[in-house]
């Protein structure tokens, strides 16, 4: 264990950890919390992180697990002049306390599974929620990641509210043959689609609907599918690990989850209580209740009342 060369205060430590600055520990510097808004940045974004970390800390960046670059130790009283500094290419420090969390996606925009635009999704998110309600207190922390499909690459159903992207397979049974080497089968990475009797037959409650079998038939059975969101609440990642609980719904566009998003946030904020994460607020009052309130607007109109509280 390194000795205790910290000359500041409690409270200097609290304050600057609020803005995103986690003490180097027993020592007087800071790793700072760049946000990525998305978990992409730009290349003069990066050099100028570069040059921060060359001018103010050691030259060393590290990566957070949300996607976020840490600038290491930055000394106390350089702290100002770092986030100015980072001003003049529009990066901020923050990421920490009980609130939104930064954003994390995957590379759905540009993968070949993807299924949605995940960084331009993460990024609307990111304005509407990390930035819209950067000053709304929580009860803790609210994390929330973008997939882009069933694979949970970004691990969606770990975070308190999680978006994955999916293709919702339309099935013709009709113009299915009933063929030996059934090629859905064969696309489907979980093996749900069976051939019984002669027809496929895929079972709802088992598919994933990441849309691999969409135009596998030769014959038309699966010629299109439909694309959408599922959104999981209540997952946490941690010392107490919770599987966030999808929602019975598969939601068509980008508005329509962003709203259910903004109900899981006012939710939160209406009943969790201190201390409390999102998983324990949904086990002690039922999913089937809060899935009943992002599933209908009634709470929209209570917005301004709870974010007064």
């Amino acid at each position: 264990m390194a000795e205790n060369k910290c000359t500041l205060s409690p409270d200097d430590i609290k304050r600057v950890k609020g803005m995103g600055f986690l003490q180097c520990v027993g020592t007087d510097n800071f790793n700072a919390r760049v946000i990525t808004r998305n978990g992409k940045i730009t290349v003069s974004e990066m050099k100028k992180i570069a040059d921060a970390a060359e001018k103010f800390g050691n030259g060393e960046i590290a990566f957070t697990t949300r996607l976020n670059c840490e600038v290491q130790a930055i000394p106390y009283e350089k702290i100002d002049d770092f986030i100015a500094f980072l001003a003049e290419e529009g990066l901020e420090v923050g990421g920490t306390g009980p609130k939104v969390r930064p954003i994390v996606s995957c590379k759905g925009t540009t993968c070949q599974y993807g299924l949605c635009d995940t960084y331009g999704l993460s990024r609307k998110v990111h304005d509407m929620f990390f930035k819209g309600y950067g000053n709304v207190k929580l009860s803790h922390k609210f994390k929330i990641a973008v997939g882009g499909c069933p694979n949970n690459c970004v691990k969606p159903d770990l975070n308190d509210v999680g978006i994955s992207g999916r293709r919702v397979p339309v099935f013709n049974a009709e113009a299915c043959k009933g063929c030996k080497k059934c090629f859905i089968e064969e696309a489907c990475p979980v093996h749900v689609p069976k051939v019984v009797d002669g027809k496929a037959v895929i079972d709802e409650s088992l598919c994933n609907k990441c849309g691999r079998c969409v135009g596998k038939c030769p014959f038309g059975a699966v010629t299109d599918g439909e694309y959408g969101y599922a959104l999981y609440l209540g997952g946490r990642w941690g010392k107490r690990v919770a599987r966030g609980i999808v929602v019975n719904k598969i939601f068509t566009s980008e508005e329509e989850v962003l709203s259910a998003v903004e109900k899981a946030i006012l939710f939160y904020k209406e009943n969790g209580a201190p201390g409390e994460r999102f998983a324990d607020t949904i086990s002690r009052i039922g999913f089937e209740n809060v899935e009943k309130e992002i599933l209908s607007d009634e709470i929209l109109g209570r917005k301004e009342e709870i974010l007064a509280k």
